[in-house]
């Protein structure tokens, strides 16, 4: 078994306030979920509105499959064009 995870910082300069930010938030939370089989969730700076981090799971059985799909939703979260991207780390654990 393998499990992935995509840590991902995105950035919302224009925007002044968390109900915007959660606004964003939301729409990239459901957008990946309908897109992809992956968990979503906020995992940091919650009370900054301009900023997100967003971690991402797969689980599999192969290494290159859950690689690829993690690597498929950085590209696609970054194509919605709803914030600016940051870093991101990918790291897969063998069990």
């Amino acid at each position: 078994m393998v499990v992935g995870v995509l840590t991902m910082t995105l950035f919302l300069h224009e925007n002044h306030s968390l109900k915007g930010k959660r606004s964003v938030l939301r729409s990239i939370k459901s957008r990946v979920a309908n897109k992809f089989n992956v968990s979503v969730a906020e995992c940091g700076d919650n009370d900054n509105w301009q900023r997100i981090v967003l971690g991402v799971a797969q689980v599999g059985n192969d290494c290159d499959h859950v690689d690829r799909s993690l690597r498929s939703v950085s590209e696609f979260i970054v194509g919605l064009g709803l914030a600016d991207p940051g870093e991101e780390s990918y790291e897969l654990l063998s069990l």
